[in-house]
């Protein structure tokens, strides 16, 4: 496919250069406007593990042209509908020869999505209930390990290749972070995992919820059916206004408390994937790609968001630095100038006013121009918070992410306090300063290697 995508562009540089052809303006737009509808072409028809990274790399535009992201940015996993006969093998071989007699009523004829890994219908349990059954398609695991494993070793080709540009962005670290989110959507008792452990986390909150496990096995999960529709085709006007902000603000708290508490997120929370109804609470679903960060991510992430908050450019540029690494090239005096002009346009926007995930993404752009690398973990974070945006702005547009995360640090400070005095975090610090390693060590080290302090005896 990308050797079709190749020829294709060969082709057109071979018309648009002809003796005497340069071009109008709006010829040129047009020709990028087809090149970047071949690129989505391209990893639509790769598959779904492709169509993963084609939306990782619209969160990346130092990686991917301008002109090329919004085509990216359309990508969606959907596929022509499997007969139902080519999928009962898999019932079979997962739930036994009498899966029938647990899985009644079948809406065999309309599934309610077809996706590339799997298809999904609505059952009626033996007991009753309503439930949702999701079943992944014969040999695509398989498939799916095979273009992993092709990434890869292209990654490190990649990296002999070109030093300097990996040297700058991880391919290798970036397509770790990938495979390790997506791992659950080839396996549905690690989304089920993931499901259970979500419900506990959304439990404090007023307006979501998360699907009950009933059944899961690694191809097969069924799960209770989440009442409402798409966010995205919700009736604004059928929610009182109170509604629509409680449940706008607690999609953007839960996203916030995943990034710096619980340090686990759904990754995809795009609207197909919240689903509402006046009167219900939220229904979260499609918990197969999420997100993990470690506690110093998390931390630095939050000093992020609070130099937004704050409209402290310079302090940002520190706390991006922090989070990935300055190489010997890097012009850090440039990237806090960037940032000092950028931060102002951001720091009092609704989000019907601004992209923030887009916005992460711009920040990227000048760090990777002046020479720092960003964690690889920001491709994911950048893809999360753009879909949660996408999500709440159906509904509350007029909200304020920076407002919502002002309201919502408290909560955060409090709960990375007691972590910090906790008697495992206590213990953790102790063991470190007495085998002098981590960061207390380090900044002792520091202090006495400057000379820092002066001891006096006395006058």
């Amino acid at each position: 496919m990308f050797g079709q995508l190749a020829a294709e562009e060969l082709s057109r540089a071979l018309r648009n250069n002809r003796p005497g052809k340069k071009g109008s303006l709006d010829e040129q737009a047009q020709q990028k406007s087809e090149r970047a509808q071949s690129v989505r072409r391209a990893f639509e028809q790769l598959g779904p593990f492709y169509i993963k990274v084609g939306q990782i790399l619209s969160t990346r535009p130092d990686v991917v042209p301008d002109y090329v992201i919004p085509e990216l940015e359309k990508l969606h996993d959907s596929a022509a509908v499997l007969p139902f006969s080519e999928l009962q093998p898999v019932l079979r071989a997962e739930l036994g020869a009498n899966w029938a007699r647990e899985l009644r009523d079948i809406d065999t004829q309309q599934p309610l999505g077809a996706a590339s890994l799997a298809q999904v219908y609505r059952a009626t349990l033996a007991d009753g209930r309503p439930a949702v059954v999701k079943i992944q398609r014969p040999g695509v695991r398989e498939t799916v390990c095979q273009d992993m494993s092709i990434l890869r070793r292209t990654a490190r080709v990649t990296g002999r290749l070109a030093p300097r540009f990996t040297a700058v962005i991880d391919v290798e670290a970036m397509l770790d972070v990938l495979f390790d989110a997506m791992r659950p959507e080839l396996d549905f008792t690690a989304e089920a995992r993931n499901m259970r452990r979500a419900a506990q986390l959304t439990s404090s909150f007023k307006h979501l919820a998360v699907p009950e496990v009933f059944l899961a096995t690694p191809r097969v999960l069924v799960q209770s059916l989440a009442p409402g529709q798409s966010i995205r085709h919700a009736d604004h006007d059928a929610f009182s206004t109170d509604e629509r902000l409680g449940i706008g603000e607690d999609l953007l708290a839960f996203v916030f408390r995943g990034f710096f508490i619980d340090r686990f997120f759904h990754a995809d929370l795009h609207p197909g994937n919240v689903f509402v109804a006046p009167g219900e609470k939220a229904t979260l679903i499609d918990w197969g790609m999420v997100g993990r960060t470690d506690r110093r991510t998390g931390m630095l992430l939050m000093l992020i968001l609070l130099a937004l908050a704050q409209n402290d450019g310079h302090c940002l540029a520190k706390a991006w630095v922090e989070l990935g690494h300055a190489t010997p090239w890097a012009q850090g005096g440039a990237f806090a100038s960037d940032m000092a002009v950028l931060v102002p346009q951001i720091a009092d926007a609704s989000l019907e006013e601004l992209n923030f995930g887009l916005t992460l993404t711009r920040i990227l752009t000048c760090s990777t121009k002046r020479g720092i690398r960003t964690s690889p973990t920001v491709a994911v974070l950048g893809k999360a918070f753009a879909n949660v945006e996408g999500s709440v702005r159906y509904l509350a547009p007029e909200l304020s992410l920076i407002e919502v995360f002002k309201e919502e640090m408290q909560h955060v400070m409090l709960a990375l306090a007691a972590e910090t005095v906790s008697k495992e975090q206590i213990a953790r610090t102790a063991l470190e300063l007495m085998l002098g390693i981590g960061a207390v060590a380090e900044q002792v080290r520091g202090l006495v290697g400057n000379q820092q302090f002066t001891f006096r005896t006395g006058d």
